[in-house]
């Protein structure tokens, strides 16, 4: 019989990152959470337990993203494992634009620190940031899901590596200099997160390989504009959402591999609404208000399943 030696409780939300113009740098949590229970045991080697999202496809041992991303943490602290068990609540769907591998990946960094009991004050919320985002290669939706609510985050340097290569070149991990950081912003009150989930997935890998080296500089211009009009909407004027959602860098490069988020967005947006993809997609989040979300729910599209959420202000708790 398997003896768990201590164990600790994780609980991280998904995220939407860019939010139409706000490329790589912003960040928003949302009242979708995972869960994981993590413990040492007397048992050498790694059992992973998964219900929800994942449970028929996902690694059951020292595979599994979050586990790898646990043990690189106990190497960083100089933490001894012999045996180690997870299991996983996943709610937040895979291959969506919502942070499923962003919550993975805080979830292994919080859990293992949490673990790591007096050792684990060695790696500070700051150090937590840059671990985490090493690893997902940029860090928006892992500042959102550390901290909550709305998130703006960069980095000292260039920063954009593939997950798997980032999460199996371990020995680079912290070696390249690079510092992310992160403030958190209050959202206004009256703005409603509608997430519209499709049936179908896309890898962000595949999405950003539709990415250009270089864009026109009158649409960087146009960017830098309505990215500093977004944070002016979420947290003053909710009225201009729309005109701040509006996006010239990533998204129309998209569209061809997913037409239908790109129609949905068109029809959401040709009605007023401030809609944009989530993060990479397929997901559409629409960014409403309370007084005008009944008619952003009702909006009927045969591929997505319409969800109201909330903004959370919690990011990763161990409970």
């Amino acid at each position: 019989m398997v003896k768990n030696l201590s164990a600790v409780r994780v609980k991280v939300p998904a995220t939407s990152a860019n939010l139409g113009p706000a490329f790589d740098s912003a960040g928003l949590a949302l009242s979708i959470f995972d869960e994981i229970e993590a413990s040492f045991t007397d048992q050498p080697g790694i059992q992973v337990d998964v219900d929800g999202f994942g449970r028929n496809s996902l690694a059951r041992n020292e595979d599994h993203l979050i586990a790898k991303v646990m043990l690189q943490v106990f190497k960083t602290l100089a933490i001894p494992v012999s045996g180690l068990y997870l299991r996983c609540i996943n709610k937040i769907p895979h291959g969506r634009g919502l942070g499923s591998s962003a919550a993975a990946i805080t979830a292994g960094v919080v859990a293992a620190r949490a673990l790591a009991g007096t050792a684990g004050m060695r790696m500070d919320d700051a150090g937590a940031l840059d671990f985490a985002s090493n690893i997902e290669g940029h860090p928006d939706n892992v500042a959102a899901c550390l901290l909550g609510g709305l998130t703006i985050s960069w980095t000292d340097a260039h920063q954009h590596r593939d997950v798997n290569e980032k999460i199996n070149d371990h020995q680079h991990i912290h070696s390249e200099g690079v510092h992310s950081h992160a403030v958190k912003i209050k959202v206004h009150p009256d703005i409603v997160p509608i997430v519209f989930i499709p049936k179908f997935e896309m890898e962000t890998r595949q999405a950003r390989m539709l990415l250009p080296s270089h864009v026109p500089y009158r649409d960087a211009a146009f960017n830098v504009a309505r990215s500093a009009l977004l944070i002016h909407a979420l947290t003053q004027d909710p009225e201009l959402l729309f005109t701040a959602t509006e996006d010239k860098l990533h998204q129309p490069y998209r569209r061809n591999v997913m037409q239908t988020s790109g129609n949905l967005v068109e029809e959401l947006r040709k009605l007023g609404h401030a809609a944009v993809i989530s993060g990479a997609g397929p997901t559409v989040l629409a960014l409403t208000t309370r007084e005008e979300m009944s008619g952003v729910k009702d909006f009927k599209q045969a591929d997505f399943a319409a969800e109201v959420l909330e903004i959370t202000d919690s990011g990763a708790q161990v409970y």
